[in-house]
């Protein structure tokens, strides 16, 4: 088989991740993806890293036995704990997600930059790594918002009550002395909206998806990876760990509300 039609698999701990997945189907339509949720397990953020690793070689060897050319891990906690071993492990390209703390500092505003993630993410090397980096430059603030991600997998994306969290997380914090948010879980995506009517116009919301997405297009192309065949419609797979017809309904939902955010609705499955 032409390795460049395999397709993608692109996991998370959960929900989340759906909108990484509606990234990379705006950035490579002629590919075909496979989605894995791992909501029986959800939230990763709370687990040990060995939890986190041991549940990611699981997903990942599901991928292998449907045959993926690459795989995204679509979760900042599972890339912060898991992407090294399963680097060494398995032999097509892994690509993780991380906060896009680099493109807030490059953007020199006058003002403190907060880091919504899960605390795991927080807590990490990785993390750590950057915090290193950039922490010099600019003034950071590290917030783990743990319950949002619970909000998104129940499928409440808005409203007073997803408000009332949001508003909880930033106790504490003066958010006229914000110049950015960093939302360092796929998760909080979702919650934009209502993230911005708490902090205002005034502040920046910044995500790593697109970047993400591009990497990865950048590494199927220079491996001769990428599909070339045009298609009018975009394939996807999307299965859950809860095995539940109304999680799977959910996350078409969640990817149809991702899509049309990038003005790019024409899917198939």
């Amino acid at each position: 088989m032409d390795n460049k039609k395999l397709a993608i698999g692109v996991f998370d701990s959960g929900m989340g991740g759906i909108s990484v997945l509606a990234e990379l189907i705006k950035i490579m339509p002629n590919e075909k993806y496979i989605y894995y949720g791992d909501s029986k397990n959800a939230p990763y953020g709370v687990k040990t890293p060995s939890q986190v690793i041991e549940l990611s070689k699981n997903i990942c060897e599901f991928f292998i036995d449907k045959g993926v050319k690459a795989i995204v891990i679509a979760c900042n906690t599972a890339t912060s704990a898991a992407v090294k071993q399963l680097r060494e492990i398995y032999d097509i390209p892994i690509i993780g997600m991380e906060p896009a703390l680099k493109p807030a500092v490059e953007m020199n505003l006058d003002g403190k930059i907060v880091v919504m993630a899960t605390e795991m993410t927080l807590k990490e090397k990785k993390f750590n790594e950057l915090m290193k980096k950039y922490g010099q430059k600019s003034d950071i603030i590290k917030l783990p918002c743990p319950k949002l991600v619970e909000l998104v997998e129940s499928g409440i994306v808005d409203g007073v009550e997803v408000e009332k969290a949001v508003k909880e997380c930033f106790t504490g914090i003066d958010i006229n002395e914000i110049s950015s948010i960093v939302l360092g879980c796929t998760h909080y995506i979702y919650l934009r909206e209502s993230i911005r009517n708490v902090v205002g116009d005034r502040v920046y919301i910044i995500d790593g998806n697109e970047g993400t997405a591009r990497h990865l297009k950048n590494i199927l192309n220079s491996k001769d990876l990428l599909n070339d065949e045009e298609k009018r419609e975009v394939y996807f797979d999307i299965y859950n760990s809860k095995n539940d017809r109304s999680i799977i309904e959910l996350s078409k939902k969640l990817l149809k509300f991702s899509l049309e955010k990038l003005n790019c609705l024409n899917i198939q499955n």
